[in-house]
């Protein structure tokens, strides 16, 4: 009978907004809730751009895999290696400190081998014979041409050493600062420039920044022996501190306020910044510069690659001190 019956009637449903359950909006309520972000072309199995990956990976996994010789077992953990002729005979007559040196069985020696050999018979450091196949493990990719030489990390040089020698020069100090540029290549190719222009000294940032390794040996032509490296943990705070020392502070950058040919503090202390390729310049960098410079080029092309950025703008400072001095 009406009010003494046990059924309790209508009664909200726990996490539900409506306790009724008739109806489509309350029976189809998860059906309207969407399956999230749509994933990655490469991750949907019908896509094209999947089928590209997987047989992507494939290919990888196809490939022989190189093992680890053990003679690399035996060095510090630390130890780096300089592989090709040029480089190596470079870093060698820089003073670098070797560990060993390991020339390829067979290999067709020459005056640069030699130089090596000799230079490691002086000083007393081991030398090794090894296999192709192992001097391909140790040489990451790089043409290695049949010599390679195990060296403990790059010595960075402090930046006010770097800044108190070049205060020392004949010259006026120039130094190149580098904000972000990740690629081995590009810091090879920078060294190389900075060295063709007698800059004083190459700042890199400590993170999300390549250094100095195997492959930067090989792209600078041995530059890396002759132009010092600093690496430091703030860019900006260092570039403040040149400022405070009396160096006028230079960014490249494509929508600069001035041509670089037209620069006004060539016969000052400098400082040129480059940024990556693309990102450019970061936003703390690029306000810490007194002036952006900018290097006309073709509408046809967006931007240069940074190194090539760095040796004109390197030259064209050159240009202006020889025509102010």
């Amino acid at each position: 009978m009406p009010g003494n019956s046990g059924r309790r009637g209508a009664v909200r449903k726990s996490g539900s907004k409506k306790g009724a359950t008739v109806g489509s909006g309350g029976q189809r309520r998860r059906a309207l809730e969407g399956r999230g972000p749509t994933p990655k072309a490469e991750d949907r199995v019908y896509h094209p751009a999947h089928q590209a990956k997987v047989a992507a990976e494939r290919r990888e996994a196809a490939k022989p895999k190189q093992r680890i010789p053990g003679w690399v077992k035996a060095l510090p953990a630390d130890t780096e290696f300089i592989v090709g002729r040029n480089a190596v005979n470079e870093a060698v007559a820089s003073g670098i400190p070797v560990h060993s040196v390991y020339v390829a069985s067979g290999v067709a020696s020459d005056e640069r081998i030699s130089q090596v050999l000799r230079a490691a018979t002086d000083q007393g450091t081991p030398m090794f014979e090894v296999t192709r196949s192992e001097l391909d493990a140790v040489a990451d990719g790089q043409s290695h041409q049949g010599l390679a030489i195990a060296v403990p990390p790059h010595a960075y040089e402090d930046v006010h050493d770097v800044v108190e020698r070049a205060a020392e020069g004949v010259q006026l100090p120039l130094l190149v600062a580098l904000d972000g540029i990740t690629d081995p290549h590009n810091l090879g190719a920078v060294l190389r420039n900075a060295g063709a222009f007698g800059v004083d000294g190459v700042i890199i940032p400590q993170r999300r920044a390549a250094g100095v390794g195997a492959t930067v040996w090989k792209v600078s032509a041995g530059a890396v022996a002759r132009v010092p490296v600093s690496r430091v943990t703030n860019l900006v705070r260092i570039l403040e501190e040149l400022k405070g020392e009396g160096f006028f502070v230079v960014g490249l950058d494509g929508d600069g306020s001035i041509e670089i040919g037209d620069l006004q503090f060539a016969d000052r202390p400098l400082v040129v910044v480059t940024g990556a390729e693309g990102k450019g310049l970061s936003r703390l960098v690029r306000a810490t510069c007194d002036v952006i410079a900018a290097i006309p080029i073709s509408s046809a092309v967006e931007s240069l690659n940074a190194a090539v950025a760095t040796g004109i703008a390197l030259y064209e400072v050159a240009r202006l001190r020889k025509a102010q001095s």
